[in-house]
């Protein structure tokens, strides 16, 4: 990521930040509450300085196990990673989490 990396989430449960510090501060407590956590693309598309991201994230959180589909944007400056859009639906964790 570069420094100024900007990481954006468009369900209102996702929660953004700016700065490679930060994404790498929170990183460790995001991981730790999805156990097994594993994204599988199902389609990716890229030009020039943008990439786009098809996926299905999968794994379990506080034991209920999760499967959504989402879509990544991203834009790509030099070898990194400069800005991350991720659009997921909160109301299918909610429904698989029970909450």
């Amino acid at each position: 990521m570069t420094d100024d990396f900007v990481n954006e989430h468009t369900t209102e449960l996702g929660s953004g930040c700016v700065g490679r510090a930060e994404y790498r501060r929170r990183l460790p407590g995001f991981l730790a509450t999805f156990a097994g956590l594993a994204y599988e693309p199902e389609d990716v598309v890229a030009e020039d300085d943008r990439v786009v991201v098809a996926y299905r994230m999968t794994a379990s959180h506080d034991g209920h196990p999760i499967d959504i589909r989402g879509v990544m944007r991203f834009r790509i400056a030099g070898d990194r990673v400069a800005h991350r859009i991720d659009y997921w639906d909160g109301m299918v964790f909610l429904r698989q989490t029970g909450g």
